[in-house]
């Protein structure tokens, strides 16, 4: 592996502590969850100062800027600053936030079968729509 001072977009995403490892930096690249200047990338594309990029972990979606490279990661106070979220990320990130709490754990699908308990409350719940 050649480190000739090129950082590779997945190993900038790991060392800005968006993933934990290159694996899943790359495999986040790769599935088309990070995106480079609107558009789907590869993990060997080399990022560039002030280049956008739109990033989806989970339930949020980031877009931030670049505002420095690194090929090494540190920790999360030096991380930080390589690169800055746009104002309306943060802004669309906190309500999605205020709208899934305000839902409540209800509303969350779970990858399980019911336990009898929350088959008797959606019976009830159903019943109770039902008058």
């Amino acid at each position: 592996m050649s480190d000739d001072g090129k950082p590779r977009l997945d190993k900038w995403l790991w060392a800005a502590r968006f993933f934990k490892t290159r694996g899943l930096a790359k495999a986040a690249i790769e599935g088309g969850k990070v995106h480079y200047a609107g558009e789907r990338t590869k993990p060997s594309k080399e990022p560039r100062i002030g280049d956008e990029l739109q990033i989806r972990q989970g339930y949020d979606q980031r877009t931030v800027v670049i505002k420095a490279l690194s090929m090494v990661r540190r920790g999360a106070p030096e991380a930080q600053l390589l690169y800055e979220e746009t104002a309306q990320s943060i802004a669309r990130r906190e309500e999605a936030a205020a709208q899934r709490k305000a839902a409540g754990p209800g509303l969350l699908i779970s990858e399980h079968r019911p336990t009898k308990k929350q088959r008797r409350q959606i019976h009830r719940f159903k019943e109770q729509q039902g008058d």
